[in-house]
């Protein structure tokens, strides 16, 4: 494999700030063949002339409008809330099941563990994201993996809502999430095409909101409707949802860099960028090993994204715990039909949204005021450890959220207490997550660090689909307290990663097998 070719790869599958080309003075005596690779225009810069060469290998400079980097920032929040949308169909379609559970048990005469496969399936269909959403991307552009893989998932969602059998709807449900999955893969991708590192992060927790609050606004919206049509309901309201987000995403723009360049170079008649891919089997192998090989050796042997992928897989397993427990407390605990308990996933929902302006404000507060006073001093990073602020917050609200969660969850309390106690587990969720996301990327750079978060998604699915099968037993056996607390203990042993990370993260990375960056 060629490492300057692998390298280029994981820049573009991780979405990193593009190079930028330089402007050149060029003397007015080019050459015929110059002329015919290359577009010639002159510009303005100061009081001199500058010409500029229109090449369809680079950006022609900062500048270019044709960067994504460029467009208004009303362009470039409409195509960051694009993407958002389409994870949060995909997502919402993971616990869009949850109400139904019961029903489809009753209706294929199975036992609720195996009826929960619905919900494991389709997870782990999501978790093949990356490695589909790599090669799609890289030769079709980031627009046509949203315009294709979500109309596909859409019809296996059909599939599933006509299956006649337990069997078909397994199927079904899992080539559902499996076509859902590139949508995620890619997001992450769009939104570095729009956003210079700096200024990623608050658009990185903005766009990673949207898929949270569809795992919260799945049973919110089904709970009522299998509770007054059946369980087929919870796949029509995926296919409802999906088509009117399709529908407004006919809008978008290309944003991914080559393609862009590509639409130039036919336009301009001048030589087209250059695959990053390597023909044939070398190109497939080039992509399992950043998507798949490398990321299952990271997660092994690295210990930064050994811990953080296991403290993310582990929130993001509980997160799918509670389509199960809720149901345990306030059906069996307070007696709530399925419309009311699907109002309670309300509180999963706050907490996501009280992550964003908590991270916005340490952005601004902290990051930006360091990031500021760094450059003054003719520095222009900083420590990937602070980055971490937010997961080190994070840490304690899950935390206390799982226990406030199990020892209120009483007859003899309100309700609303346990619901309160959830707020904070889904803000530490997110808080966590986002921080993580954006630590591995400063650590690793974008070769690297596309390895690292496709390991940190292979264990996030995992768990995420392995915790609702035993979530009801576990519940049902220990009781609600001592369930919501062996969650509990094992979220608080978890609390030292990330300040573990900040204080010694830069001696750790000076021990990794994999380039690091170095400050």
């Amino acid at each position: 494999m060629d490492p300057e070719k692998d390298k280029e790869f994981g820049q573009e599958l991780q979405a990193s700030d593009p190079h930028l080309a330089i402007e050149l003075d060029l003397e007015r005596s080019s050459s015929d063949e110059e002329t015919h690779q290359n577009d010639i225009e002159a510009s303005r810069v100061g009081s001199r002339t500058v010409t500029r060469v229109v090449t369809a290998q680079d950006w022609t400079g900062p500048d270019d409008p044709e960067n994504p980097h460029n467009w208004f920032i009303g362009k470039r929040i409409w195509h960051t809330i694009q993407p958002g949308l389409f994870g949060l169909a995909v997502t919402f379609g993971s616990s869009a099941f949850s109400p139904a559970v019961e029903d489809v048990a009753k209706s294929f005469h199975v036992s609720q563990t195996a009826a929960t496969l619905g919900i494991t399936l389709y997870v782990l269909g999501l978790g093949f994201g990356p490695v589909l959403a790599a090669p799609m991307s890289e030769t079709y552009g980031r627009r046509i993996v949203y315009w294709i893989s979500l109309p596909i998932s859409m019809l296996f969602t059909l599939g599933a809502g006509f299956s006649t059998n337990f069997g078909s709807l397994l199927v079904c449900r899992f080539f559902a999430g499996l076509f859902g999955s590139p949508v995620l893969g890619v997001g992450a991708g769009t939104n570095a095409d729009l956003f210079p590192p700096r200024s990623r992060a608050n658009a990185t927790i903005s766009f990673l909101l949207a898929p949270f609050l569809g795992t919260s606004l799945g049973p919110l919206v089904n709970g009522f409707a299998v509770q007054a049509k059946g369980w087929k309901w919870s796949q029509w309201t995926i296919l409802m949802l999906s088509l009117g987000i399709y529908i407004s995403s006919l809008t978008m723009d290309e944003t991914y860099k080559k393609t862009i360049l590509q639409k130039r170079s036919k336009r301009l008649g001048i030589a087209p960028p250059k695959s990053i891919l390597p023909p044939g089997f070398a190109g497939v192998k080039m992509i399992l090993t950043i998507t798949l090989f490398r990321p299952m050796r990271m997660l092994l042997f690295e210990p930064i994204v050994l811990f953080l992928s296991l403290y993310s897989a582990f929130t993001f397993g509980v997160l799918f715990a509670f389509l199960d427990a809720f149901p345990v407390v306030f059906v069996g605990v307070y007696h709530f039909n399925l419309g009311q308990l699907g109002l309670s996933f309300l509180s999963l929902a706050i907490g996501y949204i009280l992550a964003v302006p908590t991270s916005v404000a340490v952005d601004f507060f902290v990051y930006q005021k360091k990031h500021r006073a760094a450059a003054a001093k003719g520095q222009h990073l900083l420590p990937p450890e602070e980055r971490l602020y937010t997961a080190m917050m994070g840490s304690f609200g899950v935390t206390i959220g799982l226990f406030w969660f199990g020892w209120t969850s009483r007859e003899s309390i309100h309700w609303i207490v346990p619901m309160i106690g959830v707020v904070p587990f889904a803000w530490g969720n997110l808080c966590i997550f986002s921080a993580s996301a954006l630590y591995v990327i400063d650590v690793y750079g974008p070769l690297n660090g596309a390895s690292a978060m496709g390991a940190n998604s292979l264990a996030r699915y995992a768990l995420g689909a392995a915790f609702p099968l035993f979530t009801t037993q576990m519940y049902n056996k220990l009781g609600i307290g001592w369930a919501s607390s062996l969650l509990g203990f094992l979220s608080l042993v978890m609390i030292p990663i990330p300040f573990v990370l900040f204080k010694w993260g830069p001696q750790i990375r000076a021990k990794s097998s994999f380039e690091t960056v170095k400050f």
